[in-house]
């Protein structure tokens, strides 16, 4: 088992962009609704977040009425 890097991809997919248009949302809009800015919601959209509160995690989930393991998943599945 290799340590965990604070470098470089984190094997780990968030889905934001498929459960935003499943629900026909953008993502400004669940900007408003979670509290979260824009850019914060798009680093995670994008794969590039390095932490994630669950407080956020949670408030997000609420909003698109989806459980975590919809929202984030393995990438190298």
């Amino acid at each position: 088992m290799t340590p965990v890097e604070d470098e470089g991809p984190s094997g780990i997919h968030c889905r934001l962009d498929e459960l935003l248009a499943e629900r026909g949302m953008t993502l400004t809009r669940l900007s408003e609704v979670v509290g979260v800015s824009v850019v914060n919601l798009s680093i995670l959209k994008n794969d590039r977040a390095r932490a994630i509160r669950y407080s956020t995690l949670a408030a997000i989930c609420r909003a698109l009425d989806c459980e975590i393991g919809e929202l984030l998943v393995r990438a190298d599945r």
